[in-house]
């Protein structure tokens, strides 16, 4: 099986055409306002524009009102809905495109269950439990995904090029998300968010496919 992989948080063109020279297979929009990931909609419709044939545009949403949602699709042709917040199967289906619902772990989260509500979702994103929405690029304990989900999983939460091979090869997830692990670093080391490092994406891509290369043999 080959391990997909989206990179979420895209905000530029530079950052878009390094996924796509990458070779990934999703390209995540932040529809957030919170978020110092976010993009407004102009800007992601003409991003959306310069995808190529069999690259997803997959939009992330957080408890936003449906209306907003209806208005963000009116202008940009997503293929994929992600919803982050404390969204209802009901609410996640109304929209006419496949969805996937993410899902903060932590112990005493029962993925099985989730599944289960969720059960219309195209897959589940495991994510770390931090205070808010979204993993703050935190690792959560693997151990906690249990065997035989009866979904794909997408697995996120603090992966970089360090750890997304260790990461494919315990959890063999459907595919891996990340953010934070492919931004670009100021001259301190701080993360500048929404801007990515093709460097590291590149590393990041390449992890994946050495780690389904080992599986394969």
């Amino acid at each position: 099986m080959r391990t997909r992989i989206k990179i979420c948080g895209i905000t530029r063109q530079e950052d878009l055409e390094a996924c796509l020279q990458a070779g990934v297979d999703a390209i995540g929009f932040v529809f957030y306002a919170p978020s110092p990931r976010a993009i407004d909609i102009g800007q992601a419709a003409r991003l959306v524009s310069r995808l190529p044939p069999f690259v997803t545009a997959v939009g992330l949403f957080v408890n936003a009102p449906a209306a907003d949602v209806r208005a963000t699709l009116a202008e940009v042709p997503l293929g994929l809905l992600q919803f982050h917040g404390d969204e209802t199967a009901d609410y996640c289906r109304q929209f006419g495109r496949p969805w996937l619902k993410a899902i903060r772990v932590r112990p005493g989260v029962d993925l099985v269950n989730c599944a289960a509500q969720f059960a219309g979702a195209t897959a589940l994103l495991v994510d770390a439990f931090v205070d808010g929405y979204g993993g703050g690029g935190q690792v959560f304990d693997w151990n906690l995904i249990p065997a035989g989900l009866p979904c794909p999983l997408v697995l996120s939460g603090g992966l970089d090029d360090s750890n997304v091979g260790d990461a494919v090869r315990r959890v063999r997830p459907w595919a891996v998300d990340v953010s934070s692990g492919v931004e670009a670093r100021d001259v301190e080391g701080g993360l500048r968010k929404g801007i990515k490092d093709a460097r590291r994406i590149e590393a990041f891509v390449a992890g994946v496919r050495d780690a389904d290369a080992g599986l394969s043999l």
